[in-house]
């Protein structure tokens, strides 16, 4: 009995579907192409309004920017007119200061006359009569004429050079004292002694 009902159902054709299939499979759209073209229609769209916010956010900066900046100008050439005032102001400051130094300068470089003659009267020896004190430019001549003896009279005057160059007084305002003369005066028959005190020059220190 089994044998028959297998054997018959071997042998029996298939069920029918219950509906037709009308489908054309060659005119059916590809379902995996439309998924992917909208991923990548997607990812494209998310790039670009990222960059679309970017390119407004730096936009946004640079208009900022520029707003700063033209503020920033304005604050100069407001000040601007004071401030170069300000800079006349110092130029004028500076040249008129320049004038105060060179006139100070000028007046420093310039001995007192009346304390060079005294301190020279103060250290005359007593064999020492002085006849003239000549100032110019280079220095003071001092012009004396030597009481004694012509051997004496030398060495006297020698003597008084000497006591000039070491004199601390006057080595403020001279670097050195010179002979520059020492003859018989032909109407006394004395010596004429010269010395030259030079100057100290500016910026020269003492030694």
């Amino acid at each position: 009995m089994l044998s028959l009902l297998k054997k018959r159902s071997e042998n029996s054709a298939p069920p029918a579907a219950w509906h037709p299939n009308l489908r054309v499979a060659d005119r059916l759209p590809d379902t995996k192409i439309v998924r992917t073209a909208f991923f990548v229609n997607g990812v494209a769209g998310t790039i670009a309004l990222a960059l679309a916010l970017y390119l407004g956010k730096q936009e946004w900066q640079s208009r900022g920017l520029n707003i700063q900046i033209a503020e920033w100008q304005r604050q100069i050439d407001r000040d601007r007119p004071a401030s170069d005032q300000g800079i006349a102001l110092y130029n004028r400051f500076k040249a008129e200061a320049a004038k105060t130094a060179e006139v100070d300068a000028f007046v420093k470089s310039k001995p007192i006359i009346s304390q060079i003659i005294l301190r020279i009267a103060q250290t005359l020896p007593v064999k020492i009569a002085l006849d003239r004190l000549d100032f110019h430019n280079g220095g003071v001549t001092i012009r004396g004429t030597v009481r004694g003896a012509p051997d004496q009279a030398a060495g006297d005057a020698a003597a008084y050079l000497d006591q000039l160059r070491r004199d601390k007084a006057l080595s403020v305002q001279f670097s050195d004292a010179t002979l520059i003369n020492l003859v018989p005066d032909g109407a006394s028959g004395r010596l004429t002694v010269e010395i030259l005190l030079e100057y100290r020059k500016t910026g020269e220190k003492k030694p």
